[in-house]
C-alpha cells in the first residue's frame, strides 16, 4: 500500500506538471535529473555525511550542523538532499554543502541504488522525514541515523492506538536528538531511551544571521527615527489586517512588508490599498526613502536583514496552516505578534508563555495589544528584552548533537 501511494503520488506529481503547475514542473523535472547529478558529480574513494531537509526551513534549522561538521571533520564530504522544490531552488548552490541533489522518490528501488551510490558513514534528518524505504534499507545496513531538533506531539500519528505500523519506522533512528522534555517523555513512553534534550539548531542558526545582518542604507533611511512595524512572509489575510489597521487607526509609524510569495499584481494592489504613501524596495534607491511610510519588499533573501530595523514584529502564516519563522525577528529583541495557528510550533508558544510574542485571533485582537505597546513603552521594552533573551539562551543545540554523534560509540 505504500509503495503504491508513493508510486499515485509521483504520478500525480507528473500530471500536474504537464498541466502548467509550477512546483510539479520544477519537482518532476528535479527527479528526473536526479540520477544523472548523482552518478556525474560523486567522485570516488570519498567519505560522506548524508543530511536530508524536506525543504529550506528544516534546511537552515539544519544549517548550523551542516556548517560545523564540515569545519570539525574535512575529512568527510557533506551530501545535503532536499525533497520540496522550494528548498533544492533556493539552495542548489549553497557553497556550505559538497553536494546538493534532490532524494528520489520513496521506493524500495530508489532507496537501496541511492544508499549504495552515496554510502553515507553517518545520516542526519532535519526536524521530521519518516520515509519507510529509507529507514529500512539504513537500518538494514546499520548506518547511524539521527534525527534532529525533532518536536513529538500527543497528537502525532506515532503515539496513538492505530500507529504501531509508524512507530516501527522510528527504530531505524539510532538517537533522536528533541527539542524539548515532552517529546523525550512521549519518545519514552513509546519505548524510546535513546533520546537527548538538545533543544534547537535553529536557534543558533538565527544568532549567526544576527552576528551578520546586512546593514540596509536606504532601509535605514527608510525608517529613520520613527517605529516600524516589519511584517515579514505575509499571507493575504495577515496583509489585510494589518491594511486595516494603517487605514483606519496607524499612529505615525513606518510599515515594510515582505509577503511569502512575490506576485506583481498583488504587491501593486497592497501598494495601492494603502492610505499612506507606499513604494516597492527596487524602487527606492531612486527617491527619497523618508518620504515614505510604507515599503513593500519585492525580492527574495533581505527578511533576515530587515528584522534589525524594526520595533516590531509581524510573522505570517499564522491564519493558515501555520507561521513561518519567528525567531529570526525575537533575536533582534523586538516583540513579535502572529496568527492563532501557532501552537505546533514550540518556539512560538515558549515566546508567548513568557511574554514576547503575542498571538491574535483578528483585528480586534491586534489593535488592542499593538496599541498597548506603541501607548505605553517600558511594556514594549519588557516584551523585546524577553524576546531577545529567549533566542540567546538557546545556543548551543548544534554543539551538544556533534557531541554526542560524532563522538559517542
Amino acid at each position: 500500500m505504500y509503495s503504491f501511494f508513493i508510486y499515485l503520488y509521483s504520478l500525480l506529481i507528473r500530471l500536474a506538471a504537464l498541466s502548467g503547475n509550477i512546483k510539479a514542473s520544477q519537482l518532476a523535472k528535479g527527479q528526473k535529473d536526479a540520477w544523472d547529478q548523482i552518478t556525474s558529480k560523486l567522485k570516488a574513494d570519498e567519505q560522506r555525511i548524508w543530511i536530508h531537509s524536506a525543504s529550506v526551513g528544516e534546511f537552515e534549522q539544519g544549517r548550523p550542523l551542516i556548517e560545523k561538521l564540515r569545519d570539525q571533520f574535512p575529512q568527510y564530504k557533506i551530501v545535503v538532499t532536499f525533497f520540496s522544490p522550494s528548498g533544492y531552488e533556493l539552495r542548489k548552490n549553497y557553497s556550505g554543502a559538497d553536494y546538493i541533489f534532490y532524494l528520489p522518490f520513496d521506493t524500495s528501488r530508489n532507496a537501496r541504488r541511492f544508499i549504495k551510490l552515496i554510502q553515507p558513514k553517518k545520516i542526519y534528518f532535519i526536524k521530521y522525514e519518516f520515509w519507510r524505504n529509507y529507514l529500512r534499507v539504513i537500518r538494514q545496513q546499520k548506518i547511524p541515523l539521527f534525527l534532529v531538533s525533532a518536536n513529538f506531539r500527543t497528537d502525532q500519528v506515532f503515539f496513538q492506538w492505530y500507529g504501531g505500523w509508524y512507530r516501527k519506522l522510528l527504530k531505524s533512528f539510532t538517537w533522536f536528538f528533541v527539542q524539548n522534555e515532552r517529546s523525550q517523555q512521549l519518545l519514552g513512553q513509546a519505548g524510546f531511551n535513546n533520546v537527548t534534550v538538545t533543544g534547537d539548531t535553529r536557534f543558533d542558526r538565527v544568532c549567526s544571521i544576527v552576528d551578520q545582518a546586512r546593514s540596509l542604507p536606504d532601509v535605514a533611511q527608510f525608517v529613520q527615527d520613527k517605529k516600524c512595524m516589519v511584517a515579514g512572509s505575509t499571507w493575504p489575510p495577515d496583509t489585510d489586517l494589518l491594511v486595516r489597521y494603517i487605514n483606519t487607526e496607524n499612529k505615525g509609524i513606518k510599515w515594510i512588508f515582505a509577503p511569502h510569495e512575490l506576485h506583481d499584481t498583488q504587491i501593486d494592489q497592497l501598494i495601492i490599498s494603502l492610505k499612506i504613501k507606499g513604494i516597492r524596495y527596487s524602487q527606492l534607491s531612486s527617491v527619497d526613502p523618508s518620504g515614505y511610510d510604507a515599503l513593500v519588499i519585492d525580492n527574495i533573501g533581505m527578511l533576515s536583514s530587515l528584522y534589525r530595523y524594526g520595533t516590531f514584529a509581524y510573522i505570517g502564516g499564522g491564519f493558515g496552516k501555520g507561521i513561518h519563522n519567528t525567531l529570526e525577528a525575537a533575536a533582534y529583541g523586538i516583540p513579535v505578534f502572529f496568527g492563532p495557528a501557532y501552537k505546533k510550533f514550540q518556539e512560538a508558544v515558549d515566546l508567548v508563555e513568557q511574554g514576547g510574542a503575542f498571538p491574535i485571533r483578528n483585528y480586534e485582537e491586534f489593535s488592542k495589544i499593538f496599541n498597548t505597546l506603541l501607548e505605553y513603552p517600558e511594556q514594549l521594552k519588557q516584551a523585546g528584552d524577553i524576546a531577545g533573551a529567549f533566542v540567546a539562551s538557546g545556543r548551543g543545540a548544534t554543539e551538544k548533537v556533534i557531541q554526542k554523534s560524532m563522538f559517542s560509540d
